[in-house]
């Protein structure tokens, strides 16, 4: 049974001057973790040394990196349109608590959205178009899967509209494609000495995407605990999704014939599925356990 969006109705009450916030909520602490450590400008990030760096690559390595930024770039731009419907849908439930720190969220993916796109003018001074480097599995997920799930939530709020939405954008998208290829990119980086100012990005982004992470695990954690026979539309999304969000790793390494940077697949197939199953074991513990519990 689908639960539309009601329409705008007049105030009643509010939340902060009749119950107060709820500051020992798990949500309230990443509120707290996001206005101390999610606020940076990647307008001040200095990029000259990666000028100078990417200037200094061989053809492949500016291609292979081209690549990767693509498709960080495009699911940047995606999550930051996406998310929308999900603050509409906590905001309609009365989840004041969860509301403000989905505003956080959805103003960190737009400066992740901002920081690729100035790498991608300063730095690499690319102006072609990049969808070349969006394989079929990466299109399923990001071009398809994940404004679906989103968007559905405009006519269906429903928990397990919420699971299915949770589950692509933050356990799949988020969790195993995005976090994995940081990890890969970062790795590739840093080994090599290379674009300290990209370097100094992606790891300010990381910690805001761990943080958007924990709530979607939460989210979900919080779904199955209050109605447990909700797992199986957890559990059947992400067996759904698994598969391509791996596959994009797979096809990312099968364009190249030699990867450079000293970069492995197994070495991040095996970072994806361990990241993966970590969170699993968090959600199943909710499930058993009849609690709400905190991913990070």
């Amino acid at each position: 049974m689908t639960t539309p969006m009601a329409p705008m109705q007049p105030h009643t009450s509010f939340a902060t001057t009749t119950r107060g916030l709820r500051r020992e909520m798990p949500v309230m602490h990443l509120f707290e973790k996001a206005k101390r450590f999610g606020i940076w400008n990647p307008t001040t990030i200095d990029f000259t040394q990666d000028r100078a760096d990417w200037l200094q690559l061989s053809p492949l390595e500016q291609e292979v990196l081209l690549h990767l930024t693509s498709l960080f770039q495009a699911g940047e731009e995606a999550v930051t349109t996406d998310i929308l419907p999900l603050m509409l849908a906590i905001a309609g439930e009365g989840r004041l608590e969860e509301e403000l720190f989905l505003t956080t969220f959805l103003f960190e993916e737009a400066k992740h959205t901002d920081f690729f796109n100035r790498f991608l003018t300063e730095v690499a001074q690319s102006s072609g178009d990049l969808s070349r480097f969006h394989s079929e599995s990466y299109r399923s997920l990001v071009y398809e899967a994940l404004p679906a799930a989103m968007q559905t939530l405009l006519s269906d709020r429903s928990p397990a509209a919420q699971i299915r939405a949770a589950v692509t954008y933050n356990m799949i998208v988020e969790g195993v494609l995005a976090e994995t290829g940081y990890h890969a990119y970062l790795t590739a980086l840093e080994r090599n000495g290379l674009m300290p100012g990209q370097c100094e990005g992606i790891r300010l982004l990381k910690q805001d995407e761990s943080r958007h992470i924990a709530y979607g695990i939460y989210l979900i954690s919080r779904l199955v605990a209050e109605d447990p026979s909700l797992w199986p539309v957890a559990e059947g999304t992400m067996n759904e999704l698994l598969g391509s969000a791996i596959g994009v790793v797979g096809e990312t390494f099968a364009a190249y014939e030699t990867m450079p940077f000293g970069l492995e697949q197994s070495e991040f197939i095996n970072f994806a599925l361990g990241q993966f199953n970590k969170r699993l074991e968090r959600i199943e513990k909710a499930r058993d356990e009849g609690e709400s519990l905190l991913s990070e």
